[in-house]
């Protein structure tokens, strides 16, 4: 990097809007969708897809919901073409939805792309050329007026050859490329131009796709020059505008919904955001955005999971972990406080019942409306606190800790998955759980137990191995747990007294276990907890009795 960038590179001018509208503006409804996934999408993969890949992920963008979708550049090559004609000979495009094809502003391309397109319903021809100055002067090597013809004599050409299609519905799209780079008032005049030879009508629209084929300045300056443009193209009621954002600046999203509150009425994109350099818009993104504040997207992504795999197999890229609202870790709290105000929040929006608000603290959206479950939420690795490890146990295995229980497990958890160095799943945690309280049988474990009682008077009976030896026991009390403490410390073990005791079903059916924490004071003021699991219930607590004990020796 350079001390001085300025000697290098130029800020974009601003756009002179003084009275500009769209920052008091508010999304209240979806734009149209287009994806491009399987042509400017496809063209920055690697290896393209083949035919067979480019159907399945067609079919998974009908079934998200796109009404339009761009297909292909089918005069750039055979499989483009091909894949073209596959799709209305086998009958694969389903009524509502039209497909798009792009093509440049060049005779014998809009031939081949007409010819792809004989005997389809509903078709957009995608018409383009770059306007920008560093176009006109490197790429084409012309003046102003010459790029206006160019795009006069494509918008021409196309339209002489509508009877060769004739029975089909077909709509132009003028895209001027590189229009984040152009001149306003230029993007304005050689639109004009397309406008004036192709003739559109309220009733029949040109769609005018307003590019930031690459970021050049803040995604508000995009947001002026759409508004200006709106503003300033005449016949808007035989217009509709589009917007198709790159992300070279990492504000695509942002140059978008700006974009959108500007007066732009449909968006073109990709899923995941997949595209040349840093990427497309990613539609998911946007859609989600929408739907996170009440406004219904036209789209359904309710099997995440399944569309990235589509999308993962078609397209050979892999969607990042924290990839807004798809990455696989976009639903998850690592950070303990995060986790113990999800687990809270959950518990109070699910106590509300139906039709509830969503406002969970830290998910902006409901997990389960994407096909996800709540068990993926929370996961525990080292930097996780209390909170995060009470939630797995309950919500995978139905362990319910006690407050206090928490807040002694959490840290003996979290000692030992730093240990590990890594997350540790649910069955891990039950089983260290298991291993710290429930497996706990040493320097007493419990051999043999009965006791009976009528009136509040019980009896107990009971053997104990220690050290390898057996220790009968007997003692009486007001229940099963208090003759036991009883007959313990008859026998010489020092005093204690249990201070807290909780009991619940695990599972359900004649084979359901039971779980029991126990907390007891020491002699010395201590306070131990003890877990014990066992299919009779009783038995259930005293071994939590000699699980808490077997732990304060220590």
């Amino acid at each position: 990097m350079i001390p001085d960038p300025s000697s290098k590179y130029r800020a974009f001018p601003p756009v002179s809007l003084p009275d500009r509208q769209w920052p008091s503006r508010t999304l209240t409804h979806a734009p149209v969708w287009c994806s491009v996934d399987l042509r400017d999408g496809n063209q920055a993969l690697a290896v393209p897809m083949n035919v067979s890949q480019k159907l399945e992920l067609f079919d998974a963008l009908v079934r998200c919901g796109f009404k339009e979708i761009e297909v292909g550049f089918p005069a750039a090559s055979n499989t483009e073409f091909a894949f073209m004609r596959r799709l209305i000979e086998d009958g694969r495009i389903p009524e509502d939805v039209t497909v798009q094809v792009l093509v440049q502003a060049r005779e014998d391309l809009i031939q081949r792309t007409v010819e792809s397109l004989k005997g389809v319903r509903k078709a957009i021809i995608h018409l383009y050329n770059s306007t920008s100055p560093a176009q006109r002067r490197i790429v084409f090597g012309l003046e102003k007026p010459q790029i206006v013809e160019m795009a006069r004599k494509g918008t021409r050409w196309i339209k002489e050859r509508l009877p060769q299609l004739a029975g089909s519905d077909i709509r132009l799209e003028y895209s001027p490329e590189s229009f984040s780079a152009t001149e306003i008032d230029f993007s304005v005049e050689i639109c004009r131009s397309v406008i004036e030879a192709w003739e559109p009508t309220p009733e029949r629209k040109i769609i005018l796709n307003l590019p930031d084929t690459v970021e050049v300045a803040m995604p508000n300056v995009y947001a002026d020059q759409i508004e200006w443009f709106c503003r300033h193209i005449g016949n808007r009621d035989s217009l509709i505008i589009s917007l198709h954002t790159h992300n070279d600046r990492g504000t695509g999203t942002a140059a978008t919904e700006l974009g959108l509150l500007a007066g732009a009425d449909r968006v073109e994109g990709t899923l995941f955001g997949n595209g040349e350099r840093t990427g497309n818009l990613d539609i998911i993104t946007v859609a989600l955005n929408l739907y996170m504040h009440g406004v219904a997207p036209g789209l359904d992504f309710s099997n995440m999971s399944a569309l990235r795999e589509v999308y993962e197999r078609c397209t050979g890229m892999h969607v990042p972990p924290r990839h807004p609202y798809s990455g696989e870790l976009v639903f998850t709290a690592f950070s303990g406080s995060h986790q113990d105000a999800i687990r809270k929040g959950l518990a109070e929006w699910q106590g509300k019942g139906p039709g509830a608000v969503w406002d969970i603290p830290y998910l902006t959206i409901d997990p389960s409306d994407l096909g996800r479950e709540y068990r993926e939420v929370i996961r525990v690795n080292s930097q996780s606190g209390k909170g995060g490890v009470a939630y797995l146990l309950e919500s995978q295995f139905g362990i319910e800790l006690p407050k206090d229980l928490q807040r002694e497990f959490g840290p003996l958890a979290n000692d030992a998955v730093d240990s590990l160095g890594r997350e540790v799943t649910g069955t891990e945690l039950k089983a260290m759980f298991w291993r710290e309280y429930v497996e706990r049988r040493t320097p007493l474990e419990l051999h043999h137990f009965h006791a009976d009682g009528v009136d509040g008077s019980f009896r107990c009976r009971a053997s104990l191995l220690q050290d390898g030896g057996e220790i009968k026991v007997s003692g009486e009390g007001n229940g099963p747990i208090a003759a036991f403490v009883n007959a313990l410390t008859a026998t010489g073990i020092p005093p204690f007294e249990v201070v807290d005791y909780r009991q619940a079903a695990l599972g359900s059916g004649t084979e359901a276990s039971a779980i029991s924490f126990i907390r007891i004071r020491t002699n010395d003021g201590r306070l131990v907890w003890g877990a014990g699991v066992n299919t009779h219930i009783q038995l259930a607590s005293i071994e939590g009795v000699i699980s808490a004990l077997n732990r304060a020796s220590l």
